[in-house]
């Protein structure tokens, strides 16, 4: 071989790799309105830096079974996990999920991309008639949730309400709330307010602590794909991402998930994060709370922290007793 030959196939071995702009990524998404109003906002953020992008429809299980309660249906993950799968197989890029329906434990294989600035936190009631049972608490009311949590935390407020189960979709549930009997259903604020469907005939409920993450949106991708982990890091909201790992880390160290009745919401004001957190039994009778903050800079270990205190001060005892009841000990 020549010299020149071989220097000239030297060169083209050390050249570095050259991304292709034009690639398409393909955004994994449900099919509901909100998860598709989610996938769009992706896009849109997307095409605001270059890329072009695509949206890929899937159904997971959480979409298919509209009547087990979420809380028996015993999966983490419910509602993310199909397009996880689509993921790691290669037939999407990246999947958009509402945060608070993420597992703390991403599969391997994936990784958190970015997670855009958050919307409402609060969870809202939305109510068939009047309010006026919410005036006294000790009023009887029946009121519709599939949510341990907010369960859990509606029935330490009010011990003689009756609670139902709800799902479907947004439209579905709101539907459901004028055909029933029932006083009210709770949703979260950021799902009604994304799609423009916030009933007049509702109050926001200030006093209750948000599912961890609550009104964030997560992108995820694969680890070895530089080009889409590139993309997605422009449009990363670097408040939001701390505040929702604090109060994710909360939740692992309280080893929660869909089946535990866990809060926790972390605020930076003025430089520090405040954090505020939760755990009820399920029957809501018992309730250990923890706040906490310190320096926003220095607050990487919040949630950890918050987490270890609340389980030393009545959080374990409530957690032994979830398990138990859950055949899960």
């Amino acid at each position: 071989m020549a010299a020149s030959t071989l220097k000239l196939c030297t060169i083209l071995f050390r050249a570095p790799k050259i991304k292709v702009m034009n690639r398409s990524i393909r955004i994994g998404t449900r099919q509901s309105e909100l998860a598709t109003w989610q996938a769009n906002q992706v896009a849109a953020l997307l095409a605001e830096n270059g890329y072009q992008s695509e949206l890929v429809f899937v159904k997971s299980e959480g979409d298919i079974d509209l009547q087990t309660p979420l809380y028996e249906m015993g999966v983490q993950g419910i509602f993310t996990r199909t397009l996880d799968i689509a993921l790691l197989n290669n037939r999407i890029d990246i999947a958009v999920h509402s945060m608070k329906d993420v597992p703390t434990q991403l599969p391997t294989g994936i990784q958190q991309a970015a997670v855009l600035q958050r919307a409402s936190w609060k969870d809202l009631l939305v109510v068939r008639d009047d309010s006026s049972f919410m005036d006294d608490r000790y009023s009887t009311a029946v009121i519709a949730t599939s949510s341990i949590r907010r369960r859990a935390q509606w029935l330490n407020y009010y011990p003689n309400h009756t609670l139902v189960n709800l799902r479907g979709n947004i439209n579905t549930r709101l539907a459901k709330v004028k055909e029933s009997e029932w006083n009210g259903a709770i949703f979260a604020a950021a799902g009604v307010d994304r799609i423009n469907i916030r009933p007049e005939n509702s109050i926001e409920l200030d006093w209750m602590l948000p599912a961890p993450a609550q009104g964030a949106i997560m992108v995820v991708c694969r680890p070895d794909d530089e080009y889409v982990s590139s993309a997605c890091a422009l449009f990363n909201d670097p408040e939001t991402a701390i505040c929702t790992k604090i109060e994710r880390d909360f939740l692992r160290q309280l080893m929660g998930g869909c089946s535990t009745p866990i809060a926790g919401l972390c605020e930076i004001v003025e430089g520090e994060a405040k954090f505020r957190g939760n755990i009820l039994s399920v029957d809501g009778l018992n309730k250990v709370s923890i706040e906490k903050s310190m320096a926003a800079t220095k607050a990487s270990g919040l949630g950890v922290e918050a987490g270890i205190e609340i389980l030393a001060n009545g959080g374990k005892e409530i957690i032994t007793k979830l398990m138990a009841s859950n055949n899960l000990a």
